[in-house]
């Protein structure tokens, strides 16, 4: 993959989170109809513990938006840099790592935001989780290089990976 490649996936991390933002905001939209226009006035006053409801779920999507969207405005200035085989990891980077033991293994692109996200590789080929430096992964190989072994804790087991591909 080329550092083109790596912008490509910025791009797609920054428009899945612009998505997460419009979707928190037409729920933050329909929750606040709904305790506005949802019910009787009667009704309203013999369930308000609901009309409270919604605008406790309101305000929570109007929080997801804005968490989206910072993330999103985060990722304007970021440009992954094009890393050699060779280069430790850092910010930016796309890691592959794999566990020999149960045959398993992993490519992620390691981001400052976007923690889960599922992105598609160049020309569609594959995909990618996003790992960000505050997960155990992200902590774990920051500063690592290929062939290196890292321990994580993942659902309460330890696992062993070593790091395969770094780009």
């Amino acid at each position: 993959m080329a550092a083109m490649d790596k912008q490509s996936l910025v791009d797609q991390l920054r428009e899945q989170l612009s998505m997460t933002a419009r979707a928190a905001l037409t729920s933050r939209d329909a929750a606040a109809m709904e305790a506005r226009d949802g019910a009787t006035p009667d009704e309203k006053r013999e369930d308000a513990r609901a009309a409270h409801q919604l605008g406790t779920l309101g305000k929570a999507q109007q929080r997801r938006a804005q968490d989206a969207i910072a993330a999103a405005d985060a990722l304007a200035a970021f440009r992954p840099p094009a890393l050699p085989g060779t280069a430790r990891i850092q910010l930016g980077a796309i890691v592959e790592i794999e566990d020999d033991e149960r045959g398993e293994g992993r490519t992620f692109f390691l981001a400052p935001v976007g923690a889960g996200m599922t992105l598609t590789g160049p020309g569609g080929d594959g995909h990618l989780s996003v790992v960000t430096p505050v997960s155990p992964i992200g902590k774990a190989v920051i500063g690592k290089k290929t062939g290196d072994v890292i321990d994580v804790t993942v659902d309460g087991e330890l696992r062993e990976w070593q790091i395969t591909y770094v780009e």
